[in-house]
């Protein structure tokens, strides 16, 4: 939204300097954005004359002038300086603009510095209108009237010295899209006071010979006020030099004085109007819906394809304007425009956003009606504007033609002047906050608060005490802190999964891997390939066709993000993501997963040879590490009940008991790797945060550190075995075979092949474990030794079928 400071004025009554408003405003939340002051590129610019004029001795086409600026001198007499001119214009005794030396010129971008051209000595400037930006003139420097003050600022003999404020409105404060409404916040700030708005009705001399009618369905819901009068005989010339130096300020172009006054009405009080050429106008005008693939030409030279439902503006030929959004050509007006007919309506805000977002159409009226204009002001916008044609373009009018009625928005809510203490935390007193909210517009009655007409945003108690705040300002808000609800260390607030959601994270940090947040959203393709995509995790709006489903798992969205960074050039590559998964539409569907994955090699090149393609173990240490983190068993089960997406034979499951898995590891399916473009093999892992059981202590302080002070014992063993035998198996049932006294055990040799077969028989390997004794109350014996060996024998072989290795 965009206004002068000047128009700012014919509402406000102010003393207030352009600093003082512009942090008013952005305090008030109307945020300044940008502040263009004449005064900073063009306040250097003086008037100067010309006190002579001669050719320059070595060059045709440039003179030489003796320049007398503005008595600045220290005896108060005008200063003279050689000036360098090519313009054909310059002639003795003009005046023009002058730039003097240091002066930043914004039409070249040149800074002036004294200078020599042709032998000749040149300190400034004459400019044109182009190099002051005032148009693409440049065949001849500025020439003005003799009356110019010799020594004055030009902005302020053209009247350029208007400066143009910039604010940002949001969607809540339509009022603000109008400088009146822009001009009654400050007032109620107290940077001055709001102007009276005076409307005096016109009184037609003759019935409007065009008619008006709304559709019965439409008058309830789309369109509930449509008025207009006729105005005959006006002139359709340019407007007045005062309206195209505001529109032109704001960034309109002035087209026509009609044309030009529905535009400043648009901004000054935010009320959208409409012209109509009544000569080409066949009939009455009816509101009604589009029956569909009807066509109409707009003022924009585009011709949209209405569809059913949308609102249009008909005579008898057929639509003439998309109602609340933009006129159509062939009604709108022309230099050679004669009659018209003038219409001011109220337009339900929904629809017109439904039908400018079918139709792509952008508006300065559809902004503001989408958004919401005053219903009251409709018939008061029609007599202000109807006064402003007749003054610039004359005429004759006509009887006010309408149907429908003003929209009751009539509502109160109670007014509690304590609610800004308790709500907002600020002490302004009662009489301070009625004063505001009477100056913005609200009525007050005992305790209760009437919002205006052209406040649709007020619903509410905690509304008005917005406004008071809003007003009394924010900023002397102090800052205090809450009262403790009890002495002493605050209690653990986040829930046990929320812990373990920071462990993992954390863990997945320091191991090296680089987060990614991916939409929960996945393409039903990909949700399918993850064993998801049902029609219960199918989204009713999707954002986008690659949005359709909810996510099964996080790693399609870690896929995904792996293969942009392939394309871009990065190959080698960990990233972890930890989030919501959803196997289905219900609440208890819903948990909580870690996912990793390692793509490329492990680790960059050195003079060691180290590097090396990642590999399974790499997530399943990884995972492993995660479980740790999260207070996960340390003594789990691995099987090969796999997902699809991982490879058959070269991941697996950890789980306690086959029915409780912990966290997936392992590569992923070639095939499933092919489909997302990903070179190389990828290597992942998924920790299931919400399965590992909670610890049966719930004490926040930590088991004491167990230290035995006598001296461990380690034992070897080797097992001849079936080569299928994991070695997991093994390290289990060697664990088991006593808890107490068996502190470790690590596998530290595998001999398998055709070696193996040859010494042990067909399909049978050797496998080498260490077994890690710790005593804890006395030295063990060679008995005692001896004893907790058989059992681990025993256990082995009972577990997988294996024998002691002789």
């Amino acid at each position: 939204m965009k206004f002068t400071l000047s128009w700012l004025k014919d509402h406000l009554e102010t003393e207030a300097s352009l600093d003082q408003i512009s942090e008013a405003l952005t305090d008030l939340g109307l945020e300044v954005e940008e502040v263009i002051d004449p005064a900073q590129s063009l306040g250097a610019f003086r008037i100067a004359r010309v006190i002579e004029a001669l050719p320059h001795p070595d060059a045709d086409r440039l003179r030489l002038c003796r320049v007398e600026t503005w008595p600045n001198g220290p005896d108060g007499a005008s200063e003279e300086v050689q000036v360098v001119c090519g313009a054909p214009n310059a002639r003795t005794g003009m005046r023009g603009v002058f730039a003097p030396v240091g002066t930043h010129v914004p039409g070249t971008g040149v800074d002036l510095k004294p200078g020599v051209i042709r032998g000749q000595a040149s300190n400034g400037m004459l400019c044109s209108e182009r190099e002051l930006m005032l148009s693409d003139a440049h065949d001849g420097i500025i020439d003005l009237p003799e009356d110019a003050l010799l020594g004055a600022r030009f902005i302020d003999y053209a009247g350029l010295n208007d400066p143009v404020i910039d604010i940002a409105i949001t969607p809540n404060r339509p009022d603000a899209l109008g400088v009146r409404g822009i001009a009654r916040d400050l007032a109620a700030r107290g940077l001055g006071q709001l102007k009276p708005l005076e409307i005096t009705p016109v009184v037609g001399s003759f019935p409007s010979p065009i008619g008006v009618t709304i559709a019965p369905e439409l008058k309830q819901s789309g369109c509930p006020l449509f008025a207009g009068r006729v105005i005959r005989g006006v002139r359709n010339g340019p407007s007045p030099d005062w309206l195209q130096k505001r529109l032109r300020a704001i960034g309109l172009r002035p087209i026509s004085a009609l044309v030009d006054i529905t535009n400043f009405f648009t901004f000054d009080l935010n009320r959208p109007l409409h012209v109509f050429d009544a000569d080409k106008v066949e009939g009455d005008l009816r509101i009604h819906q589009a029956i569909g693939d009807e066509e109409l030409l707009a003022l924009d030279e585009k011709t949209y394809r209405l569809q059913a439902g949308h609102m249009v503006i008909s005579d008898e030929r057929g639509p003439e304007s998309i109602a609340g959004i933009m006129g159509g050509e062939h009604s709108g007006c022309t230099e050679d425009t004669v009659n018209v007919f003038l219409e001011s309506a109220y337009w339900d805000p929904i629809t017109i956003a439904a039908t400018g977002r079918s139709l792509k159409i952008n508006s300065d009226a559809r902004y503001r009606f989408e958004r919401g204009v005053d219903p009251a002001f409709t018939l008061d916008g029609l007599e202000l504007a109807t006064r402003m044609v007749l003054d610039l373009c004359g005429g004759e009018v006509s009887e006010i033609v309408q149907d429908g009625a003003v929209p009751d928005t009539t509502r109160s809510y109670r007014f509690d002047p304590l609610r800004v203490r308790t709500l907002v935390g600020m002490d302004v007193p009662e009489a301070t906050q009625r004063a505001t909210l009477e100056t913005l517009g609200f009525t007050l009655t005992g305790d209760q608060a009437t919002p205006p007409s052209w406040r649709p945003d007020i619903l509410g108690e905690a509304d008005l005490v917005e406004e008071v705040a809003r007003i009394a300002s924010l900023t002397k808000l102090e800052g205090k802190p809450l009262p403790r609800p009890q002495e002493g260390v605050a209690r653990a607030i986040l829930t046990p999964l929320q812990v373990r959601e920071r462990a993992a994270r954390r863990t997945l940090a320091s191991l090296g891997y680089n987060e990614c947040v991916t939409y929960s959203f996945i393409d039903s393709a990909s949700a399918q390939a993850f064993g998801g995509g049902s029609d219960a995790v199918q989204l009713e709006n999707p954002i986008s066709s690659e949005m359709t489903h909810m996510r099964p798992d996080l790693l399609p969205g870690l896929l995904q993000a792996a293969a942009r960074n392939q394309a871009r050039g990065t190959l080698d590559m960990a990233l972890f993501e930890v989030g919501p998964v959803f196997a289905g539409g219900e609440p208890g569907e819903q948990s909580l997963q870690a996912a990793g994955i390692l793509v490329g090699v492990s680790s960059p090149r050195d003079t060691f040879a180290s590097r090396r393609l990642v590999d399974l173990y790499d997530a399943k240490s990884d995972a492993e590490a995660v479980l740790s983190s999260i207070g996960a068993p340390a003594r789990a089960q691995i099987h090969r009940n796999l997902p699809s997406w991982f490879h058959p034979g070269r991941a697996g499951v950890i789980s306690l008991g086959p029915k409780l898995p912990l966290a997936v590891f392992g590569e992923l399916h070639p095939r499933l790797v092919k489909t997302y473009d990903l070179k190389g093999p990828v290597m992942a892992f998924s920790v299931l945060l919400e399965n590992p059981p909670l610890p049966k202590s719930r004490k926040t302080t930590r088991q004491p550190l167990t230290i035995s002070a006598l001296q461990p014992v380690d034992r070897d063993f080797a097992f001849v075995l079936d080569a299928k035998v994991e070695a997991l198996n093994v390290v289990n049932a060697a664990m088991g075979a006593d808890k107490a006294l068996i502190a470790g055990v690590q596998v530290f040799d595998e001999f398998t092949g055709p070696k193996a077969e040859a010494q042990f028989g067909e399909a049978r390997k050797s496998l080498a474990i260490s077994v890690r004794l710790q005593p804890v109350d006395k030295t063990l014996t060679d008995e005692d030794i001896e004893s907790v060996s058989r059992k681990i024998v025993e256990k082995v072989t009972k577990a997988t079928g294996g024998v002691l290795r002789g």
